[in-house]
């Protein structure tokens, strides 16, 4: 996957566009922003759900970003904002692949408005403070074909006085205006509502069929829902419940093991953590027909999980342990059960001394990538499988008050969120208002109320997202940024 978006991306710049670039060839971008993908690309962003997404999203505009770039004769570049979760090197490996810490990442937000190739490279990587020296002698190499070939493809650079004499706009004088103008949420709406709409429209009739496919199968397969982990287009999920229906067809015996619970169409097949039959979207009819006959095995590993579960609660003084799909990675339930079963053995080894039911009411999830304990903002304790145990009681212990006080906020924050969700959504006659998973409750809420507050006519019968920055996705939904301005 990793290596076949970088070709996606860069592989295909075609030769007018390489010229205009004029100091980089498209062999050497590639290898110029190799240390780039390698720090973001989602695929080894696996054990942190959130920041995978708002990497995706981002690598999709600029990927839209660079296809523009490459296109003969483009002149009209809107400056680009762009936010990253950039993964941390270790700092004596000389390895790429394997020169990054575990768990160490950082934001990084930056803004495109370069017009060629190798600009735009610099920017990147000078953004997320990546070394450039590599790029010098790539410049060496490639300065010959720049001399010998761009001047029949340089672009015309007509003089000021050529736009003030025509009234044309001068697209330098207009980029340099859009730079010092911060983007707002009004100005963003305005130029982007056009394609937005246009977009949705060519959506809907598949936006129909999608709720018929979905709607068929759950009730055929008698299913709790259908979800997908990842944010693919209408087209893909369609495709996807196609294929689901042509098993349906082929082999209806085995399907009736899958009643009453939820399918999810992710990267791997085999059942979750949270009990979802899950469907690798790259695996053919063979995998899936093979996850479906498994099914029984799966729901007798599932109860020794919960009797795991209900065991490690006793020893924790009466602390429920809970799975929270949003906010913890994709695991599968062997992967989680084998998580539970080592932390129960470790627990037994040291027989701390919880009083019986004293935490009753809190609650706690497990993770393996960290090595601290910490309190979340709606009350749920965070523990590494690895955390100490000493270290684990008097955690628990100093924070049970704050944990039960963040419980009680989280049901408040919970019914405030959804009841701004249902005014702006009736406000604006929004078709509909929904948030990425990365986006919290508590910035939910603050970008509603300021929602509220303005007249956006542009919104009527949208899908509006609420997301880290601007885009208008393939099928029209409009994202924007929870801190807009």
């Amino acid at each position: 996957t990793f290596y076949y978006f970088i070709r996606l991306c860069l592989e295909k710049i075609p030769l007018q566009c390489i010229l205009q670039s004029r100091t980089l060839s498209g062999a050497d971008a590639i290898n110029a922003l190799r240390p780039f993908y390698f720090a973001v690309h989602p695929d080894f962003f696996g054990q942190h759900p959130k920041e995978r997404e708002v990497n995706e999203n981002s690598l999709k505009r600029l990927n839209g970003y660079l296809e523009n770039l490459q296109k003969p004769g483009f002149r009209s570049f809107k400056p680009t904002q762009l936010t990253f979760y950039v993964r941390e090197r270790e700092p004596n490996s000389s390895n790429v692949q394997e020169s990054f810490s575990a768990s160490g990442f950082r934001a990084v937000s930056f803004t495109l408005h370069t017009r060629d190739l190798l600009s735009t490279v610099l920017d990147i990587l000078n953004s997320c403070s990546l070394s450039t020296e590599h790029i010098q002698s790539l410049n060496v190499n490639s300065q010959p074909q720049k001399e010998a070939k761009s001047a029949v493809n340089r672009p015309i650079k007509w003089d000021k006085t050529y736009y003030s004499f025509t009234g044309f706009k001068d697209p330098e004088e207009e980029l340099e205006q859009a730079q010092r103008v911060e983007t707002t949420l009004i100005s963003w709406l305005d130029y982007n509502e056009a394609s937005a709409v246009k977009k949705l429209k060519k959506s809907l009739p598949l936006r129909k069929e999608l709720e018929r496919l979905k709607s068929e199968l759950s009730h055929q397969l008698q299913l709790s829902d259908i979800r997908w982990q990842r944010s693919w287009g209408i087209a893909h999920r369609c495709s996807q419940l196609h294929s689901l229906g042509r098993l349906v067809q082929q082999r209806p015996e085995i399907l009736k093991n899958v009643k009453g619970h939820t399918v999810v169409f992710t990267d791997r097949s085999g059942m979750s953590a949270a009990g979802h039959v899950m469907l690798g979207t790259m695996d053919v009819h063979h995998h899936w027909t093979k996850i479906f006959e498994r099914l029984p095995n799966y729901y007798k590993l599932q109860k020794r999980l919960l009797f795991l579960e209900d065991r490690i609660s006793q020893l924790l003084g009466g602390i429920q342990v809970i799975y929270i799909e949003e906010l913890q990675p994709l695991l599968t339930l062997e992967e989680y059960y084998e998580t539970l079963d080592s932390f129960y053995n470790k627990l037994c080894d040291s027989r701390l001394p919880f009083h019986p039911r004293s935490l009753r009411g809190l609650q706690m999830i497990l993770e393996s990538d960290r090595y601290a304990p910490s309190l979340h903002e709606f009350g749920h304790f965070t523990i590494p499988t690895v955390c100490d145990p000493a270290t684990l009681q008097w955690f628990i212990i100093a924070k049970a008050q704050e944990a039960r006080q963040n419980l009680k906020r989280k049901e408040e924050m919970m019914i405030t969120e959804k009841e701004l969700i249902d005014t702006s959504t009736e406000k604006f006659s929004l078709d509909r208002l929904y948030k990425e998973p990365s986006v919290s409750s508590a910035q939910m809420i603050d970008c509603c109320k300021r929602l509220l507050e303005e007249s956006l006519p542009y919104l009527q019968g949208m899908h509006l997202c609420v997301s880290h920055f601007y885009s208008v996705l393939q099928d029209g939904d409009l994202c924007i940024p929870w801190n807009w301005k």
